[in-house]
């Protein structure tokens, strides 16, 4: 028995053995090309390009005396960046905790 799902691939039922077959087959098995589980359609009459091999195809083409001759355009330099990470020292740590309070208390003074 031949069953054709798409014009030019060939679906064979497998032939299961009675002895082994459940009584509760809700659908029959088939093999596909011979096993592999995968169907392949062998021949088509109008193949797709892929996506790349198609802008490759039909990409704008410089045809113009003008165009060939151009050159790219010339920018100015870029000025350089800022850094994006400046590091500060952290200054000492002072001994003395009362220190900034009696810098506040002279300048309050004057």
């Amino acid at each position: 028995m031949l069953v054709s799902a798409l014009p030019g691939s060939r679906v064979f039922p497998t032939i299961s053995n009675p002895k082994t077959a459940s009584t509760s087959s809700s659908s029959p098995s088939f093999m596909y090309n011979g096993g592999s589980g995968v169907g392949v359609i062998e021949c088509s009459s109008r193949p797709k390009k892929k996506a790349t091999a198609h802008h490759i195809k039909t990409r704008p083409r410089k045809s113009q005396p003008w165009d060939i001759r151009r050159k790219p355009t010339v920018y100015p330099p870029l000025p350089t960046l800022p850094p994006d990470w400046t590091l500060f020292e952290r200054p000492p740590e002072t001994q003395n905790a009362s220190a900034p309070d009696q810098e506040e208390e002279e300048e309050g003074e004057d």
